[in-house]
């Protein structure tokens, strides 16, 4: 079964286990609880439609300020050989700003968006140096299987924590807490302490690529000497891997429109007045729904290929946009929950994996960080329009529609990419450099 599912090595299980870490990050305080208690709690004073835009622009510029830091780590962590100890330390910053949300109140708007900023960053980070040791630990042949697994573990462990939460908020004296927002607080430093725990396995199991350097020449200078002109070198690269770079812009356009669903979709919910309950209610659907069907996914893909998955997925998502225009009750929001929960983790996990395999792997801090790049401008342009077309319309509905032509067109030019001729190249150079 663990043969199966793409986890019979103790390294594969040991890596995947930090998607179990990292997904309660992103459902607590991303997508569920974190989102409502922004609006409600700290932007209490400002109003819904205020707070709402605060928190669009609160994730653009997180995502800035990584895409144009990714590259650049990612080079340094080839170079010098340092994946996990820079996974390492945006771990703990990760961890530590999740703790630090404990402490913000009602009106602490500037507060919680100045620690979301800082949590966003980290966990950013830390995807690039923890996709990277992908291609270095599972072969062509199992990269879509480890990947989906990894995704469909991260959905069981975030969906885990945040059931603990939800019952903890909505039954605090069960846990011997009081009324107030002491539960929903202690929430935050639950993510913490669950990102730090479970990625230990990684850590201890998961073995450092080794250092390449691709001259003599680099023997004698700095890492960050090395690093910044390998980031020059890579880029000048993505035009002769074409197949990837083609990739990368096809990804821009598709993981634009799914990040913004992620992060807006419980903003727009409160908007709309959809209780708190029904609100981390529908995020758990999407997590546990998403464990079988990513698993499904990676099966999937191994009869129709990563790209058109990831096609099928994208059609899903352009009806879920479509849907949500007309959006108005509790039970609507679990159906896309549904929806949302069948295709969001395979999508992306295809999406890594088929990265994965049309770049060499000797360049895969570099070449993920240039992945993160991409796709944390998919994570610029859609929260930034969702937050203009509230200012210009007064509502989010005008705003969750025009995702749909992310999907569209991210999905029409991944069509175009020929995984083939990109995977062939990949390996050549990685038989040029091993020849070298």
């Amino acid at each position: 079964m663990l043969e199966r599912l793409a986890l019979h090595r103790p390294e594969l299980r040991a890596w995947a286990m930090y998607d179990w870490a990292l997904s309660a990050v992103q459902t607590t305080v991303m997508v569920a609880v974190f989102p409502i208690f922004f609006i409600q709690v700290a932007g209490a004073n400002a109003g819904p439609t205020t707070a709402g835009q605060w928190w669009a622009i609160s994730n653009g510029i997180a995502v800035a300020i990584v895409a144009l830091l990714s590259p650049l780590l990612g080079a340094i962590a080839d170079v010098a050989a340092v994946k996990k100890k820079l996974l390492a330390a945006w771990t703990a910053t990760g961890a530590a700003g999740c703790a630090a949300l404990y402490f913000v109140e009602r009106g602490d708007l500037l507060l919680a968006s100045a620690l979301f900023v800082v949590v966003a960053i980290a966990a950013s980070a830390a995807v690039v140096f923890y996709d990277a040791l992908l291609p270095h630990l599972a072969s062509p042949r199992e990269v879509d299987r480890v990947s989906s697994a990894a995704f469909a573990i991260g959905y069981f462990g975030g969906g885990v924590l945040l059931a603990i939460n939800l019952a903890m908020i909505a039954k605090p004296a069960a846990f011997g807490l009081g009324a107030g927002t002491i539960a929903v607080r202690l929430s935050f430093v639950s993510v913490a302490v669950w990102w730090v725990l479970f990625s230990i396995p990684l850590f201890r199991r998961v073995p450092e690529p080794p250092r390449r350097l691709e001259s003599d020449e680099e023997m004698g200078q700095s890492v960050a000497r090395v690093a910044f002109r390998r980031v020059v070198e890579t880029f000048r690269e993505l035009r002769t891997y074409k197949q990837a770079f083609l990739m990368l812009v096809a990804f821009v356009l598709y993981n634009d429109g799914i990040v913004t669903v992620q992060r807006m979709a419980t903003a727009y919910g409160t908007e709309l007045g959809i209780a708190r309950e029904s609100l981390i209610a529908a995020i758990l659907i999407v997590q546990f729904v998403g464990v079988p069907a990513t698993f499904l996914f990676g099966a999937l893909a191994g009869r129709i290929g990563a790209r058109r998955a990831i096609v099928l997925g994208l059609a899903v998502y352009f009806g879920i946009s479509v849907l949500a225009y007309f959006m108005k009750t509790a039970t609507h929001f679990y159906i896309l929950a549904t929806l949302v929960g069948l295709v969001q983790g395979g999508t992306q996990a295809l999406s890594r994996s088929l990265f994965a395999t049309l770049i060499p792997s000797y360049k895969s801090g570099e070449f993920f960080g240039f992945y993160s790049v991409f796709s944390k401008f998919a994570g610029i342009f859609g929260p930034f329009l969702f937050a203009a077309l509230i200012g210009a319309t007064g509502s989010s509905r005008t705003a969750i529609l025009s995702v749909t032509l992310f999907f569209f067109a991210g999905g029409l030019l991944l069509m175009f990419v020929n995984v083939e001729e990109g995977a062939r190249n990949a390996r050549a150079a990685e038989e040029a450099t091993r020849s070298a």
